[in-house]
């Protein structure tokens, strides 16, 4: 195992108001992550943004929340499910565990291209708590070349309509608008900057992201795949929010469910 190379982000505790010192999910704590495997962004880096989460699904195996909490994981996206068929084992035990540590949480879907977009959207309905104070739910979209049943790669413009469909559907149940999580390879063959008015979580873990995304808005970047987190035994994703702890907490008054 390479040797921790450990990534210290001094990140200044911001003051909250006091409506949300009563709410301990949204006040920030700074964060004290690690990485195997860290690259130097420069000043643009995820040093230069104060508020820092993670994402997992059952790969991460059991998580001590309130230890990942402690090390200033402030917010998590956990996988829920996968196609029409698939729950992921650990998203029950991870949704009600972030929630128990006061880690604001939301659930994601990874999409498959091999199922009407309605059933997946259905699929995920059906195994997503509807409100609980969750952040929005989030479709990821992804090549997965790996896949042993589904090696379909769809025209731009037919991937760009299904995401609409599975988008609206969550959105009428939810109240909420999906955000969409992407690579920079599955952004770029598929024309997501033609998506107007819809909000981005970013995967850039080699560069800043104005140099893999130019001119897209984000609210997330995912900055490395290799992080480590007190709380969690192997490599996890990290990520950060755009803004401010200002802007974090106006984003979550008006996307918390």
């Amino acid at each position: 195992m390479p040797r921790l190379a450990l990534l210290i982000l001094t990140l200044a505790l911001g003051l909250v108001s006091p409506a949300q010192a009563t709410d301990v999910t949204l006040s920030t704590r700074s964060a004290s992550f690690g990485d195997t495997d860290p690259i130097d962004f420069g000043r643009r880096g995820p040093q230069a943004h104060p508020v820092h989460g993670i994402d997992v699904s059952r790969f991460q195996g059991r998580i001590d929340w309130r230890a990942a909490r402690a090390a200033g994981v402030n917010f998590a996206f956990i996988k829920a499910t996968e196609g029409g068929d698939l729950l992921d084992t650990a998203f029950k035990e991870n949704w009600r565990g972030a929630a128990r540590a006061g880690v604001l949480r939301g659930a994601y879907h990874f999409y498959y291209f091999c199922t009407k977009p309605a059933k997946q959207a259905d699929w995920y309905i059906k195994n997503v708590p509807r409100g609980q104070g969750a952040l929005p739910p989030v479709l990821d979209m992804e090549w997965n070349p790996h896949s042993p049943t589904c090696t379909k790669r769809p025209p731009p413009a037919e991937v760009r309509a299904a995401m609409k469909i599975f988008l609206d559907r969550l959105e009428r149940h939810y109240g909420q608008r999906p955000i969409v999580y992407t690579t920079p390879e599955f952004y770029r063959q598929n024309g997501l900057s033609r998506l107007k008015g819809e909000e981005f979580w970013l995967r850039s873990v080699a560069q800043p992201l104005d140099k893999v995304y130019p001119d897209q808005r984000w609210s997330f970047w995912q900055y490395s795949g290799t992080g480590v987190v007190e709380g969690i035994a192997g490599e996890v994703d990290l990520n950060a929010f755009a803004g401010t702890r200002q802007a974090w907490s106006s984003w979550v008054a008006r996307r918390r469910q």
